[in-house]
């Protein structure tokens, strides 16, 4: 399976990586970053797709407490939608 990083995904983990590097030590952004790391290899080997949403194809995983995958299944890709930090307002959730 191909991953591909939507351009939401990709800025919503820069400002994840942004808030850990301003408010906490490097060993919480370089855990964060592990993290996402091993989600991302597990749903490239195929082997475990997570918790299924209300929308078709789309499911999530929780990264770290605080942070939720939301990604959709096609036959050949994992379509990174958002990393969604869990504290925010879940009315202003989109994909």
């Amino acid at each position: 399976m191909i991953i591909i990083w939507s351009d939401q995904a990709i800025e919503d983990v820069s400002d994840n990586v942004d808030y850990l590097e301003t408010n906490w030590s490097e060993a919480v952004v370089e855990n964060f970053k592990s993290k996402v790391d091993s989600v991302l290899n597990q749903l490239e080997k195929g082997t475990v797709v997570f918790k299924p949403t209300e929308k078709k194809d789309i499911y999530q995983i929780i990264v770290v407490k605080q942070i939720t995958l939301f990604y959709r299944l096609t036959n050949q890709e994992i379509i990174l939608l958002r990393f969604w930090n869990n504290h925010q307002n879940p009315k202003k959730f989109k994909f």
